[in-house]
């Protein structure tokens, strides 16, 4: 069995939609009102609760704040389990403090565990999800194998979506004896040792003059909303306005999170096509095991290596070889380009606008890209 996300789009009710919003400010709530007390007993010398300890806790916050009964239970002890995660990653890994959360905040979420079937398929259009009862949904994957969440979701365009984490079975493709070593760039996204070159699809300059001119926009009724808040500030108005409170800027600002999703999906539709077609044709993949935040301090290439989206390949790679019986082997980079993959000679670095050179030993010419990925499918992990 296999653990498998299943992302659909959800259409609620307004009484629906009216309880998901409440449920992202009660989980908001508890996760606020633990952090602070984390933080005052560290003030006061005490020590960290763990996340057994913010469960109990949470059932005196249900005491002292009724509104929280209304609440659907497992989210609350899923925000102790996220705030201990968070702690764990700040005390082992550095990677920085939690910090409180906020209502404006665009992305907003919780999620929900599956307690006597409170989360099923009612039909092949609804879903059956705990507080909401029966919701339209649409997917384009079928549903089926035991549900372990849910997750429902609100986008920064103001769509709904639950992501159901199902226990599944996924069947194993089929053998085929190969193996392949991927170089990854930024004039082409992949290079295979076969000669094959994946190219680079600027999506991002695709939809560039539509998302600038929404941009501009979202910049001058900003401004003007801000001059508009001082203004009822400076004349004491008993309800002064927020930048909630202005259409048109809401309207920019949606417009401009449309295009940064639609840039998005399609990214991840072209990796999502181009990583099953390699775990389909090959049973060992062999890829460079890149830092790409020390390669975003080059401010010159740091947008185009921001938009091959790396991270994301080596992801999608690594639970698609998991799913289905293939082998996923990240190689250390160095040297891979500037030494012969056919003699074994190292000709030294070479720079960035160096794309072919000849070895001086053997004699070969090599385009540097497929010469790196043939050294990646010969290097041993």
């Amino acid at each position: 069995m296999t653990l498998k996300a299943i992302k659909t789009r959800i259409y609620p009710t307004i009484t629906q939609q009216e309880k998901i919003i409440a449920n992202f400010g009660y989980c908001r709530f508890v996760w606020n009102q633990l952090l602070d007390m984390q933080k005052q007993r560290y003030a006061n010398g005490g020590s960290y609760v763990n996340e057994f300890g913010m469960n109990y806790l949470i059932k005196s916050l249900k005491k002292q704040f009724t509104f929280l009964r209304a609440a659907e239970s497992t989210s609350l002890l899923h925000v102790s389990r996220d705030l201990h995660h968070a702690y764990q990653k700040f005390f082992k890994e550095h990677s920085g403090f939690p910090k409180f959360k906020s209502r404006k905040y665009p992305k907003q979420s919780y999620q929900c565990n599956s307690v006597s079937h409170n989360i099923q398929v009612a039909d092949h259009s609804h879903l059956k999800l705990p507080k909401l009862g029966n919701v339209r949904f649409k997917g384009g994957q079928v549903i089926s194998g035991k549900i372990k969440n849910v997750t429902i979701r609100l986008s920064p365009t103001g769509k709904f979506y639950a992501v159901l984490l199902v226990d599944t079975e996924v069947g194993e493709l089929p053998q085929t004896h190969n193996s392949i070593g991927i170089d990854v760039g930024v004039a082409d996204l992949m290079i295979t040792s076969d000669g094959v070159k994946h190219p680079t699809i600027r999506f991002d300059k695709i939809l560039a003059k539509k998302k600038h001119y929404w941009e501009k926009r979202l910049a001058r009724r900003r401004l003007q909303a801000q001059k508009e808040i001082a203004w009822d500030k400076h004349n004491k108005v008993l309800e002064p306005r927020e930048l909630s409170d202005f259409k048109n800027y809401l309207k920019a600002k949606r417009m401009v999170a449309k295009y940064n999703e639609k840039i998005a999906n399609q990214r991840n539709d072209y990796l999502h096509k181009l990583t099953k077609q390699l775990v389909e044709q090959y049973d060992v993949i062999k890829i460079e095991d890149l830092k790409a935040k020390n390669l975003l301090k080059n401010h010159k290439l740091a947008r185009a290596i921001a938009n091959q989206s790396w991270r994301e390949l080596r992801s999608q790679l690594g639970y698609k070889c998991a799913w289905y019986g293939k082998q996923l082997v990240t190689v250390n980079p160095k040297k891979t380009s500037q030494i012969c993959s056919n003699c074994g000679y190292d000709d030294g670095k070479h720079t960035l606008d160096i794309r072919e050179w000849t070895c001086p030993n053997c004699g070969i010419n090599h385009d540097r890209d497929i010469n790196a990925a043939r050294n990646i499918l010969k290097t041993t992990a």
